[in-house]
């Protein structure tokens, strides 16, 4: 916290010092108007005399602004270039290395580790299900299952079937 509060106290100091810079750079380089007692014909040249300077500080200022767009432009296709004549960097093949999880441990931790560890040890054991045991499946004639359900009394049928094992 007293970081934070020095750190705060040195920015606003820091916001104070810039203000003053600006305030004595535009003391320095504006000079104050003095319009009172002039004529109009001399206010009116005042005016344009001020016009052609902002016309000017305008012409300036854009023209820095497409000078820094350039050369950003510029930056921006020499760091491409520069990356290009790098080339692509190929990763060697990877081996695979086989390592124990014991010798894992002993990498990590070093000699700390002394305890062995067997992974296999603590699995359980799961005996298959076998899922397909015999099921009793009905295997009737299709063509008789066909003709029965044909026609409004097959339909009628399949309803009072359905309706019989709620209505006991």
């Amino acid at each position: 916290s007293l970081m934070l509060a020095k750190a705060k106290e040195e920015w606003d100091q820091e916001i104070v010092d810039k203000q003053a810079e600006k305030e004595r750079y535009l003391s320095e380089r504006v000079t104050p108007l003095h319009t009172s007692g002039l004529s109009l014909s001399q206010l009116q040249d005042l005016c344009r005399e001020l016009h052609e300077k902002v016309e000017i500080v305008d012409e300036e200022r854009y023209d820095i602004e497409a000078k820094c767009n350039h050369n950003t432009r510029e930056i921006k296709d020499l760091k491409i270039k520069v990356l290009d004549l790098r080339g692509k960097f190929k990763r060697p093949p990877l081996r695979r290395v086989r390592v124990s999880a014991d010798a894992m441990l002993r990498a990590l931790l070093g000699s700390k580790h002394k305890v062995s560890m067997d992974l296999r040890a603590n699995l359980k054991s799961v005996k298959k299900e076998d899922t397909e045991k015999e099921r009793p499946v009905e295997v009737g004639d299709w063509r008789k299952n066909v003709e029965a359900m044909s026609g409004m009394e097959g339909r009628k049928k399949m309803f009072d079937a359905a309706k019989s094992p709620t209505g006991q």
